[in-house]
């Protein structure tokens, strides 16, 4: 009987420790003599000041910051212009034809029917409500089989086995 000798499975801490912060609770000697609580903080409080040295470390060699910052700049002020000058001329563009496209996206194209949520967009770039939805059905123009025989050649390449030598 093993309860007999004393040992029930669980072991008994030999001394119990205050927090070493002295906030009341008790600490163990796994976290230096601090509660859990504590012992996050100085964890955290640890990585900041790894973290402050590492950054002051870096302004102390400011070498190495200067010689990427002026190159990485203009590209970044280049991209920055290019992409206002595209939002700005995608404004003007979306007010002067707002309206018609607004119309004819919610519209069937061949029998100008409401469609709402469920209407069908074709590759050919017009909405088509459930009968019209098929390319058969509205005369699409879009050319599937030049598209299909594309994709083929490119996921397909040809293979061409060497020439066997006969004797």
């Amino acid at each position: 009987m093993g309860s007999q000798d004393g040992f029930n499975g669980c072991e008994q801490p030999e001394a119990l420790l205050l927090c070493q912060n002295g906030c009341g609770f008790f600490g163990t000697a796994a976290n230096m003599n601090m509660c859990s609580k504590c012992y996050r903080d100085y964890l955290k409080a640890e990585e900041q000041s790894a973290l402050v040295k590492a950054a002051f470390e870096e302004a102390a060699n400011p070498k190495k910051v200067l010689a990427t910052s002026p190159t990485e700049s203009p590209d970044i002020a280049a991209k920055e212009t290019t992409a206002v000058l595209s939002s700005s001329g995608s404004s003007t563009s979306a007010t002067s034809g707002g309206e018609s496209d607004a119309v004819t996206k919610n519209r069937c194209f061949s029998c100008n029917k409401k469609v709402g949520l469920t209407g069908i967009k074709c590759k050919c770039g017009s909405v088509f409500c459930s009968l019209h939805r098929y390319p058969e059905k509205h005369s699409c123009d879009f050319d599937y089989k030049s598209v299909g025989r594309e994709t083929l050649a490119r996921l397909n390449p040809q293979v061409k086995a060497d020439k066997i030598d006969r004797f």
